[in-house]
């Protein structure tokens, strides 16, 4: 049993920081106070469907997203930014075989070709996604139950009844190597394909620093103790509006393994050489997430 988003045998991560971490554009925020965020210029939109898809073309250089350009911001669309003096937007909407006279190779998600894709594509993608899934999400006042009115090109929303804003919201989440010099902690769901395997995370509680969640959830899910929790990088991962935290501690004490039954199907000590051999686990995380990158550079000699 294969998984296309989790496949076996993927390269290991070079970039300086997470993948989807990489922006190229200037999010432009005092323009969403504008009445035309663009400026009277032609924008280029993205179109989103329901299932967080958007239209790829096969460039020379690898994946491509297929923007088509509009003489200005279509109802609905949320105001992303520019980039080269050229304004973005995103907007919700069906598949399509062609877009703009153009032929779309294929619709496809973050999860898919956001390693892929350019620093650009990538950080506008990711952006796209979020903030949609925000508006799908947040239609009504948490206060009043009325539905909320749109404001600033897509980056607010108001209760017409008090008056109340609401902004778009991100759920931090850390996610957290925990090693022994030259042993590493993998773990696996029992949702997953056999043989794979990655780092351990949880979310932050109300009222807990990030440092404090690694070492609550380390012991939560493993029963290990850890210390020497230093950060990482970050990179959002907006399914639904999540951004994950990275770190890596070290065991303290005993380290033996008792995973947690209802969160860790199965854990286990895996070395430096395994991982970098190849003998470890049948499948890491892919690229696209900051799981494999922290991997990645462990396996290179960093944090110890």
């Amino acid at each position: 049993m294969t998984d296309p988003a989790w496949p076996e045998g993927t390269p290991a991560t070079t970039g300086a920081v997470p993948v989807l971490a990489r922006i190229a554009h200037d999010r432009a925020h005092l323009s969403r106070t504008l009445p035309d965020p663009t400026g009277g210029r032609p924008v280029r939109v993205l179109l989103v469907d329901p299932q967080r898809a958007v239209p790829v073309a096969e460039g020379p250089d690898g994946p491509q997203l297929l923007w088509v350009e509009h003489p200005a911001l279509p109802a609905g669309a949320v105001y992303l930014g520019e980039a080269d003096g050229v304004p973005y937007a995103a907007v919700r909407g069906d598949r399509a075989l062609t877009l703009d006279g153009r032929t779309v190779d294929a619709w496809a998600g973050l999860r898919e070709v956001g390693a892929d894709l350019a620093d650009l594509d990538a950080g506008l993608l990711v952006q796209a996604i979020g903030i949609l899934e925000w508006h799908d999400r947040h239609r009504f006042s948490p206060l009043t139950g009325a539905a909320t009115t749109v404001e600033r090109a897509g980056w607010v929303q108001r209760d017409p009844t008090t008056g109340a804003e609401f902004f778009p919201r991100t759920d931090p989440a850390v996610i957290m190597l925990v090693h022994d010099g030259d042993r590493v902690v993998l773990g696996r769901q029992a949702a997953w394909p056999p043989g794979r395997f990655s780092i351990l995370a949880g979310f932050v509680e109300p009222g807990e620093s990030a440092e404090a969640a690694v070492v609550r959830e380390v012991a939560e899910e493993v029963g290990l103790r850890v210390a020497d929790v230093r950060y990482v990088g970050s990179q959002p991962w907006p399914f639904p509006q999540s951004l994950m935290l990275g770190f890596v501690a070290r065991i303290e004490g005993d380290d033996t393994l008792q995973p947690d039954p209802s969160e860790i199907e199965e854990a286990r000590w895996f070395t430096r050489e395994e991982l970098r051999t190849g003998n470890g686990p049948r499948a890491l995380p892919p690229p696209v997430s900051i799981a494999r990158h922290i991997i990645d550079r462990w396996v290179a000699g960093e944090f110890g």
